[in-house]
């Protein structure tokens, strides 16, 4: 299976500081953003890894992460994205490196404290398909919901209910066997001008041979301000992507983190607060 990193996207909720550089290459704590992605996706044993990115800043990418044995990675290729045309737009950029493989795609700017190993290990025995991770959220109006029959399977995911079917949100890391770029291929924009990945997973909802699976610890995006601040706080106070959530770590040198950051920390998906933004949400 070949790992790809959806990286693009202008960062307008992080400007300015995104007028000097991509926004996946701001510090989360004490590593650059993009480097939580690409480990989250070697402790699941995939070392080929394509990102996806754009703008004027591309190639900051290059200078910053090279070829990538220096992170562990076998394979490092990039793709260059024209304009904004959302994520299923950006993933059609990976069929050439995929070569007909299965793919484990993640946003950029999305960040976990366990893995998806075990996720990773069921979709790679799976026949054909797709798979999601799903998080409970305290708030699923602004994300893509799932809706569950009695049974417990998903029967629709739905994009920003204003009746929320569930709590659970489809997070930004998605499982594909080679067909999604056939079905890339011909979705039609949304009202936003965008290819959805909701349109996506819910083909292969309908196809059905969508599974799902529960992801465990916390899960924040790091795209504007706030997130970016609780992603931090997060991280330096337990670290991420944890081989063994169980079993983990505290963090060695943990930041010290005043009572602002304690409450913005609450809002993490998967807590009680207020999250960011969600998976579908743009750059």
């Amino acid at each position: 299976m070949k790992g790809v990193i959806l990286a693009g996207g202008l960062g307008s909720r992080l400007r300015p500081l995104t007028l000097v550089t991509n926004k996946h290459l701001l510090p989360v704590y004490d590593r650059p953003m993009i480097y939580y992605p690409i480990e989250c996706l070697l402790n699941a044993g995939i070392k080929d890894v394509l990102i996806v990115t754009g703008g004027e800043h591309a190639g900051d990418f290059l200078k910053l992460l090279k070829n990538g044995k220096q992170l562990g990675l076998q394979t490092l290729a990039y793709a260059y994205q024209e304009g904004e045309g959302g994520i299923a737009d950006a993933l059609k950029l990976a069929e050439e490196f995929a070569e007909g493989d299965k793919i484990c795609v993640i946003l950029g700017d999305n960040i976990i404290e366990g893995n998806i190993r075990k996720a990773s290990g069921d979709f790679f025995t799976q026949r054909s398909g797709a798979k999601v991770l799903l998080k409970e959220v305290p708030d699923p109006q602004r994300f893509g919901v799932a809706k569950f029959d009695e049974k417990g399977k998903i029967t629709q995911i739905i994009e920003k209910p204003a009746d929320p079917p569930s709590n659970k949100a489809v997070t930004g890391v998605y499982f594909y066997d080679p067909d999604v770029f056939k079905v890339c291929q011909s979705l039609k924009p949304s009202g936003r001008g965008e290819l959805e990945i909701t349109d996506v997973n819910n083909y292969y909802l309908k196809r059905g041979d969508l599974t799902h699976d529960t992801l465990e610890g916390w899960w924040t995006d790091a795209g504007t301000f706030e997130s970016l601040y609780r992603a931090t706080c997060l991280v330096a106070e337990g670290g991420a992507n944890h081989p063994d959530l169980a079993n983990k770590k505290p963090h060695a040198t943990p930041a010290p983190v005043k009572p602002a950051a304690a409450k913005a920390a609450a809002g993490t998906h998967g807590t009680p607060g207020t999250p960011g933004k969600s998976a579908e949400g743009k750059a």
